[in-house]
C-alpha cells in the first residue's frame, strides 16, 4: 500500500523529504522483494468518492477525527448518512477518543466520547427494536 507522505520546505522544523514514488518503488523491491501498487486502494475499495462507496456497503461507522492530528485532512469531517457519522474536536489527535479515560482528562474529550458513546447506544437500540418487529407475526 502506498501512502504517499512527505514533507515540503518551511512545513516542519525538520528538512524538506517530499515523497518520492520511484524511490519508495525502488526501496519496496529492495527490502521486500515486490513492487507497490499505486492506486490498489483506490481500486480496491472503490474510487475516490467515498461518500459514493459508503452508501452502497457501510453502516454504523464513527469517523472520529482531532484536527490538531494531520491525518484528520484526509478524514471523514461530515456526516454521510444517519448511520455514517463523523464526531471531530479541534483539540483532539489520532485515536485520542479511544484511550482509556482518566479524571485528568479534558471536558472537549469527555463529551466527544459521551457524543460516539449516545451513537452507538442509538445503534444498538435501533437493532433490537428491529429484531423485536421481525419476531412479531406479520399482519396481512
Amino acid at each position: 500500500m502506498v501512502m504517499p507522505i512527505g514533507r515540503g520546505k518551511n512545513d516542519t522544523m525538520f528538512f524538506s523529504e517530499p515523497f518520492n514514488l520511484d524511490e519508495f518503488i525502488k526501496e519496496c523491491k529492495k527490502k521486500y522483494g515486490v513492487s507497490p501498487r499505486p492506486h490498489w486502494i483506490t481500486t480496491y475499495y472503490g474510487g475516490h468518492d467515498i461518500k459514493l462507496i459508503l452508501h452502497k456497503f457501510a453502516s454504523n461507522i464513527i469517523f472520529s477525527n482531532g484536527l490538531r492530528d494531520p491525518y484528520s485532512s484526509a478524514g471523514v469531517l461530515k456526516d454521510i448518512s444517519p448511520n455514517l457519522r463523523a464526531v471531530y474536536t479541534r483539540n483532539g489527535s489520532h485515536c485520542l477518543d479511544i484511550l482509556n479515560a482518566k479524571p485528568s482528562d479534558p471536558e472537549w474529550l469527555t463529551m466527544q466520547r459521551n457524543t460516539e458513546v449516545k451513537i452507538i447506544e442509538g445503534w444498538i437500540a435501533q437493532y433490537y427494536a428491529d429484531d423485536l418487529k421481525s419476531q412479531l407475526p406479520h399482519q396481512n
